[in-house]
């Protein structure tokens, strides 16, 4: 098995993070991985996004092309991304700000409220994990208690405090994308 992913956004709303988060659960599962980022020298508000690969086997590249899974957070890059998704493949779609619907028929869609539903949970900066959450429900590529784990591990001790917050915020986007894909 091996899936290729690609999340995008602008600088700040923690795509790459949340490629690290991937990276790291995939890892505690035994899956060999790897996370490229890839950003402009504005960081915050300029264009941010990382790839991940997970394998049963070596990571020759660790480039993408085309993806299997795209979370695509602001318009700018639902336009640059949303070409490069597998027929087949899953498309994670930020709501919160992307008026747009996606013009792909050959793929599955995910329509994510993220910024509602981190604000439901008292989270209002965990969108970016409230995504992901919603991209685990529909890509069963690791189970939420590694998630979980990945991301204390990343979070470490001087960010532990936003454990739970983005605990809540994943368990949320996994329940959202539950209940409704083509509406969240």
């Amino acid at each position: 098995m091996t899936k290729e992913f690609i999340f995008a956004g602008f600088g700040g709303q923690g795509m790459l993070l949340i490629g690290k988060f991937l990276a790291m659960a995939c890892m505690l599962d035994g899956k060999h991985v790897s996370w490229l980022p890839s950003y402009g020298p504005e960081m915050r508000g300029g264009t941010a996004n990382c790839s991940v690969i997970v394998s049963d086997d070596p990571v020759a590249s660790p480039l993408v092309d085309k993806a299997d899974v795209i979370i695509a957070m602001n318009e700018p890059s639902l336009d640059k991304f949303e070409s490069h998704v597998r027929p087949g493949g899953l498309l994670v779609i930020n709501s919160s700000i992307i008026d747009r619907k996606s013009v792909r028929d050959d793929i599955d869609v995910v329509y994510c409220d993220a910024q509602h539903i981190a604000e439901a949970v008292g989270n209002p900066k965990g969108a970016n994990v409230a995504i992901l959450g919603a991209m685990m429900e529909k890509c069963d590529v690791v189970d939420t208690d590694k998630m979980i784990e990945a991301i204390r591990i990343e979070l470490g001790e001087r960010k532990a405090k936003f454990l739970e917050g983005n605990r809540k915020a994943l368990l949320a986007g996994k329940e959202i994308a539950k209940e409704s894909w083509k509406t969240l």
